[in-house]
């Protein structure tokens, strides 16, 4: 079902942009909601609240990963010359630091639909 919504390196379409938004979003909620459980358990943060609630915690970790992943699709693509693509990644880490990660993936998963060189 995620067999090509997990390749980073595949051109997309809007139809498959969309499942890969979906597929990175289910990932960031698990890793994130697992993540700031134990380090709640190991008292470096408050544990409390969801991922959809936002919170300090949950914003500094939804921003690393939307630069992770803008980053990763670039050397993917060999986008990482091309200085409309980094600035498409800045703007979704931009959007995920200002709005949060929902909104923050969405330049990432339309960066999928570019052609690279």
């Amino acid at each position: 079902m995620f067999g090509n919504s997990l390749d980073l390196g595949a051109k997309r379409d809007m139809g498959s942009a969309v499942m890969f938004f979906i597929a990175h979003l289910m990932i960031l909620v698990g890793v994130s909601t697992v993540l700031v459980h134990f380090l709640g358990m190991a008292g470096l943060v408050d544990g409390g609240g969801s991922f959809f609630a936002g919170g300090e915690t949950f914003t500094i970790i939804s921003t690393l990963f939307v630069l992770w992943l803008g980053g990763s699709v670039l050397a993917k693509r060999g986008l990482t010359s091309d200085i409309m693509s980094i600035i498409i990644v800045m703007v979704g880490v931009y959007l995920a630091w200002s709005s949060g990660a929902i909104l923050g993936l969405v330049p990432i998963a339309l960066l999928t639909t570019i052609s690279s060189k």
